[in-house]
């Protein structure tokens, strides 16, 4: 899986900013500084999913897919900092 496309990236700008907005939630950037946090943490993601990968048990490596693996992720850090989405 490759970075997502600056459409997909905006998209994601767009529903955070409108998230923020909607919980009344101050973050303190600017719109351009949200949306090169956007890019940066796809970035990251993209650099970063093998490790992750590695990180894991061969089991879980071969008996879970790669959406699998992305819900796992984001459901143990959603619990960690206890993000609503």
């Amino acid at each position: 899986m490759a970075v997502l496309g600056d459409s997909d990236r905006e998209d994601i700008w767009r529903i955070y900013m409108e998230f923020s907005s909607d919980i009344r939630e101050e973050i303190g950037l600017t719109k351009a500084e949200v949306r090169a946090a956007v890019n940066d943490t796809d970035d990251w993601i993209e650099s970063n999913k093998v490790s992750f990968n590695t990180s894991l048990s061969s089991a879980v490596q071969s008996a879970l897919t790669a959406k699998q693996k992305a819900r796992l992720f984001m459901e143990v850090g959603k619990r960690k900092f206890e993000v609503e989405v």
